[in-house]
């Protein structure tokens, strides 16, 4: 049997779809913020820009319990050291201005990625 609906109705739909699935608006919400932080300017998800492709970096803390805390005091502190080898040590530079929770959450973005293993250096 063969219910038709309205425009109305599948809009409706549609809406309450979308209200049903708050990660989904939380990561765009991250995602917004990452791009008026400037991130994707040196990152991108799966490949090198300046600093390391975000599933690389997912690659690397994968099953860390430490991760979340570990990336989001960089994200605000900035860092160096560990992607080197790729980056020939160009320093990530710091971001102050974001809270703690901010950076938690961008971090969080982060390493929900679907980890890729960087090349060899």
């Amino acid at each position: 049997m063969r219910i038709p609906l309205s425009f109305g109705t599948l809009a409706s739909l549609l809406v309450v779809a979308f209200l049903s699935f708050p990660s989904a608006r939380a990561t765009s919400a991250v995602h917004a913020l990452m791009k008026q932080q400037g991130c994707f300017v040196c990152h991108a998800v799966d490949a090198k820009i300046v600093g390391p492709a975000y599933a690389w970096v997912a690659y690397h803390y994968r099953g860390d319990k430490t991760a979340v805390l570990h990336l989001a005091d960089k994200i605000i502190h900035g860092g160096v050291g560990v992607w080197n080898p790729w980056t020939g040590g160009i320093p990530m530079p710091p971001h102050p201005n974001l809270t703690l929770a901010q950076a938690e959450a961008m971090a969080r973005w982060v390493l929900a990625r679907k980890p890729i293993a960087p090349p060899k250096p």
